[in-house]
C-alpha cells in the first residue's frame, strides 16, 4: 500500500505513468561532500565506462564514511535466527482468500496449490507475505489482529510453509486506529509473531518500526525480521534486515542500490505493483544480488507476469541460491568492465569475486538477443547467450578437481539446463465472471413474495458510484503501469454508467430479513424485528433458496431501492447481492446500502455510514466465516418466470 499522507507535487504537475522525483535515482558527485547520498534510493550508473572507476571509489567512500558517522554496528544480521533473510531471493504477498490458496467449494487452505503453482512458473518462493485485513478492515469493528486470530487453521497454514521452506511474513497496520481497542499494537504484534510462529513483519506503509516495536519483536522471536516499505533510513539499516525496493526508478545505466550497498547482508525485494513489464527491476535485482517481490493479486486486481518476465526470474534464482554466499561476502564490482562490444549491446554486469570463484552476473537492457560467450575464460550457467531484456550468468574458478565451487557450479548448470527464455512479454489477461446463483431448494413462500417490489424486465440504465480504491471495481487494474497513485487518483468518488437487461420481472422483498427470521431458519432462539447480521453469504444465499428465491443481484437491488414501498430496517446494514464474482484468484461480491458503522481515522478502511442505492463496493470475500459481519444483512427476491 502507499501512504497518501506523504508529499507529493501539485496535481497539475502529476503524471502518474512517470516516476516522481523522489523516485528518481541519484548522480554521484565527482567530489565534495557526500552526505547527500543518504538519501538515495538508487545511485545511477554512469554512462560513459571511463567514469566508472572513480565512480565505484566514491561510492566506497561514501559507505565508509557514513558507516563511521552512525557509528554502525549491524545488531540486526549477528542473530543466526535471521540469517535466512539475506537468502530470501524471492517473496510473494498473497491474499489469504486467494483462489490458489484458498479452495472456497471446500472451505480450506491450499498453501501447496499456491507454492507449486509459484515453483513452476517463478521457479519457487522464499518467502511469503500473508495479507489479511486490508482492504476488507473497517467493514465493522474487527480490528487488523481480529483478522488473523479469527482464522480457524492459519498456524497449521504457518508450519505447512515451514516444512516446505518458505518463511512467513505477517502484516503491521499501523493505520489501523479506528477499529475496537485492545493492547498497545507491540504487544498484539509480538504475541501474534509468537502464536503463529511467523518469521517476519511487513511494515505496511511504514518504512521503519519505533525502537519500541523492534525490542518488543525481538524479545518475542529472537532473530525476527522486520521488513519497511519503501526506502529505509540509513540509520536504521542496522535494525531492518531487508526492505521493499518499491517504485524505485534505475538509470539507464544500471544503478546500485543504496540500502545494499550500505550493508551486504541486508535483502532488498524489488516491486513495482502495477507494472506488467518487470523486466527493469528484474535486471536491477539481478545486478545488485538482491530478491524480487511477486505480486500478481493485488488486492484483488490481477496484475499478473507475463512468460518472459517469469521465464527471468526462473534464470535467476538457482544462481543466487546457489552462489548467495559471493553474493553477500564477496568482493562486489558493479558495472563491471566486458568489453566496448557488451556496451554497445547495452550489457551491463556485475562481479562478485569471493574465494577463488568470479561471478558475472549479465543483464541485457535492449530489445535484442545478444550471443555468448564473453571473451576469457568463463563458463557460461545459461545457454543462448544474454536474451532481450533478459539476465545471463558466467563463473570464472581455479582447475581441479579440488574446488570447493565445481559442485555448486555443476547444480546450478543441472537446474538451469531446461529453463529457457521466454520471449512472450504479452500480459496475461484475466477478467472476471459473475457466478451463478444457487437453484432454490423450498416452495415458493408467496407471503413473502407478494410483499415486494416489483422490478420491471427490459433495459435499464443505470448510475454506478464507488470510491476509487486499489481494489479496483469491475474489472482490470485501476492504475495500470502507474508508479504510486495518489490522490485524487486514489480514493476520490467516481461513477460510471451500466446497462442492464432483466429477462423477467424480478420481486425484491420491500425488506431485509429479520433477525426473528433468520434463527427460526437456523434453529437459535433469537428474537428481533431488526435486520438479521453475522450472516455468510453463504446463509444468505441458503435462506433464499428455502423460501423459493434468492438474493437480488446489484442491479436489481439498486433499481427495486427506487420504488415506492422499497424499506431499510434499522439499524442500516450493507445488503449481500447475488452479484459474486471470481476471475479464478479473487472472489468478490458487491455490496449495497451502506450501514451506519463507519470506522474513522484513516482512508485505508473499506466504506461506511448510509449510503444512496447507487453507491456499490467491492467487496473481497473472505473465507471460513470471516465474511459475517454485524455491518452486513440480506432480503431476498425472486424471479418472475
Amino acid at each position: 500500500m502507499t501512504d497518501p499522507a506523504a508529499a507529493s507535487p501539485p496535481v497539475a504537475s502529476f503524471d502518474p505513468l512517470v516516476p516522481r522525483p523522489i523516485d528518481l535515482p541519484t548522480a554521484v558527485p565527482a567530489s565534495g561532500d557526500l552526505a547527500a547520498l543518504d538519501e538515495a534510493k538508487i545511485f545511477s550508473g554512469p554512462a560513459s565506462p571511463a567514469d566508472r572507476p572513480a565512480w565505484r571509489a566514491r561510492l566506497a567512500d561514501w559507505r565508509e564514511e557514513a558507516r563511521r558517522r552512525l557509528d554502525y554496528r549491524g545488531e540486526a544480521y549477528e542473530e543466526p535466527g535471521a540469517a535466512w533473510a539475506q537468502r530470501c531471493f524471492t517473496v510473494a504477498q498473497v491474499w489469504l482468500w486467494d483462489e490458489l490458496f484458498f479452495d472456497f467449494e471446500e472451505q480450506r487452505f491450499t498453501p501447496e496449490r499456491f507454492l507449486e503453482d509459484a515453483r513452476t512458473r517463478f521457479g519457487g518462493l522464499d518467502g511469503l507475505v500473508l495479507w489479511h485485513a486490508y482492504p476488507v478492515i473497517g467493514i465493522d469493528d474487527r480490528n487488523q489482529w481480529d483478522f488473523y486470530r479469527d482464522v480457524p487453521g492459519l498456524t497449521a497454514v504457518v508450519q505447512t510453509l515451514h516444512e516446505h521452506g518458505v518463511a512467513v511474513f505477517v502484516d503491521y497496520n499501523p493505520w489501523d486506529v479506528g477499529t475496537r481497542r485492545g493492547r498497545e499494537d507491540r504487544v498484539e504484534l509480538a504475541e501474534l509473531v509468537r502464536d503463529l510462529g511467523a518469521d517476519g513483519v511487513f511494515l505496511d506503509t511504514l518504512k521503519k518500526a519505533d525502537p519500541e516495536l523492534v525490542a518488543a519483536l525481538q524479545e518475542a522471536r529472537p532473530g525476527f525480521v522486520l521488513e519497511g516499505e519503501s526506502k529505509l533510513a540509513l540509520e536504521r539499516i542496522s535494525d531492518h534486515a531487508a526492505s521493499w525496493a518499491q517504485w524505485f526508478a534505475d538509470s539507464e545505466v544500471p544503478g546500485v542500490l543504496r540500502a545494499h550497498w550500505f550493508e551486504r547482508r541486508h535483502m532488498q525485494h524489488h516491486i513495482r505493483r502495477w507494472h506488467r513489464d518487470h523486466s527493469e527491476e528484474l535486471a536491477s535485482a539481478w545486478l545488485n544480488g538482491v530478491g524480487i517481490m511477486v505480486w500478481e493479486v493485488v488486492f484483488g486486481v490481477w496484475v499478473g507476469w507475463s512468460a518472459r518476465d517469469a521465464a527471468t526470474l526462473r534464470r535467476m534464482l538457482p544462481v543466487q541460491r546457489g552462489f548467495s554466499e559471493a553474493l553477500v561476502q564477496g568482493e562486489w564490482t558493479p558495472l563491471a568492465d566486458i568489453g566496448a562490444a557488451a556496451e554497445e549491446a547495452r550489457v551491463y554486469g556485475s562481479l562478485f569475486s569471493h574465494d577463488g570463484l568470479d561471478l558475472l552476473l549479465l543483464a541485457n537492457r535492449s530489445d535484442v538477443d545478444v550471443a555468448g560467450p564473453l571473451p576469457g575464460d568463463w563458463t557460461p550457467l545459461h545457454t543462448g547467450g544474454v536474451p532481450a531484456r533478459g539476465v545471463a550468468a558466467y563463473v570464472s574458478m581455479p582447475d581441479g578437481e579440488d574446488s570447493r565451487w565445481r559442485e555448486v557450479v555443476d547444480q546450478v548448470r543441472g537446474e538451469l539446463s531446461d529453463v529457457a527464455h521466454e520471449p512472450d512479454a504479452a500480459f496475461p489477461h484475466r477478467r472476471a465472471r459473475r457466478l451463478p446463483a444457487p437453484a432454490p431448494t423450498g416452495a415458493r413462500r408467496e407471503d413473502l413474495a407478494t410483499a415486494a417490489v416489483v422490478v420491471p424486465a427490459g433495459e435499464h440504465v443505470l448510475t454506478v458510484r464507488y470510491r476509487a480504491r486499489e481494489t479496483g471495481m469491475y474489472e482490470g487494474a485501476p492504475y495500470v503501469d502507474e508508479w504510486k497513485p495518489l490522490p485524487p487518483r486514489l480514493h476520490d468518488q467516481r461513477t460510471l454508467e451500466r446497462a442492464v437487461t432483466l429477462a423477467h420481472d424480478v420481486r425484491v422483498a420491500t425488506r431485509e430479513v429479520t433477525v426473528s427470521e433468520m434463527a427460526e431458519f437456523l434453529g437459535t432462539g433469537e428474537r428481533g424485528d431488526g435486520p438479521a447480521t453475522g450472516v455468510t453469504l453463504a446463509q444468505a444465499r441458503a435462506y433464499a433458496a428455502s423460501v423459493g428465491g434468492r438474493l437480488p443481484t446489484e442491479d436489481e437491488w439498486q433499481l427495486a431501492a427506487g420504488l415506492p414501498g422499497f424499506e431499510r430496517l434499522t439499524p442500516a446494514v450493507w445488503s449481500w447481492t447475488e452479484s459474486e464474482h471470481s476471475d479464478g484468484r479473487t472472489r468478490f461480491v458487491m455490496l449495497k446500502g451502506g450501514s451506519e458503522h463507519r470506522s474513522e481515522g484513516s482512508d485505508w478502511y473499506t466504506d461506511g455510514g448510509v449510503r444512496a442505492p447507487e453507491f456499490s463496493l467491492k467487496f473481497l470475500l473472505p473465507g471460513l466465516g470471516g465474511d459475517a459481519s454485524p455491518s452486513i444483512g440480506f432480503r431476498v427476491c425472486w424471479e418472475e418466470s
